[in-house]
């Protein structure tokens, strides 16, 4: 099984997932807290799926601990939290750290490969993403959280590529909408690449 294939592997009868735990994870002022707004807007304005987004920042406004929890399903979300991540992306050392024991077992693991080094037996199993160096050829090193979110999608299918254009065109100013989208759309031939090799 490789690295994108195991997103899919919990499903209910008719093979459709059915709910996803996500979890993710950094500090302030990589865009976080966007990231996890984006994903469930996305969802639940454009995919029509119920989502329950939550954040959580340590005392700095930058630098500081941050991490967003989106919990998207297909009927209503009962408990607003990620107890068992089906996805974890870590953009911060201390993000890897602190949040991979949650990742539940064949759950997907998508880092910043510039910024976190995983463990050895994360290394075949984890996407690891140059999320800063796609960002600087798309033309905004600001956009490398997007990156991470395209990567998120195209590895699970949790929401559209659609979607999310729609949630990046609602939520950003004109004026980085399109770098944005440029963004999404190089995560996600990352992970179709990845899921390729």
């Amino acid at each position: 099984m490789n690295k994108v294939d195991k997103a899919m592997t919990a499903s209910d009868n008719n093979g459709a997932r059915k709910s996803w735990e996500i979890r993710i994870g950094g500090v302030g002022g990589q865009g976080i807290v966007l990231s996890s707004k984006l994903l469930g807007i996305a969802a639940s304005l454009y995919d029509g799926k119920e989502a329950v987004v939550t954040q959580s920042y340590g005392p700095e406004a930058r630098g500081g601990a941050a991490r967003s929890d989106v919990v998207i399903s297909e009927d209503a979300v009962d408990y607003p939290f990620v107890i068992q991540a089906d996805v974890l992306a870590a953009l911060f050392p201390e993000a890897y750290t602190k949040f991979r024991p949650m990742l539940k077992e064949g759950g997907t693991l998508i880092v910043d490969s510039a910024l976190v080094k995983v463990s050895e037996e994360d290394e075949a199993s984890a996407i690891m993403v140059p999320a800063t160096k796609i960002a600087d050829e798309v033309g905004n090193r600001l956009t490398r959280n997007v990156v991470i979110l395209g990567c998120l999608v195209g590895a699970t299918g949790v929401v559209s590529r659609e979607a999310m254009v729609q949630a990046i065109r609602k939520q950003m100013k004109e004026k980085i909408v399109e770098v944005n989208i440029k963004a999404l759309d190089a995560g996600i031939e990352f992970a179709r690449n990845s899921e390729a090799s």
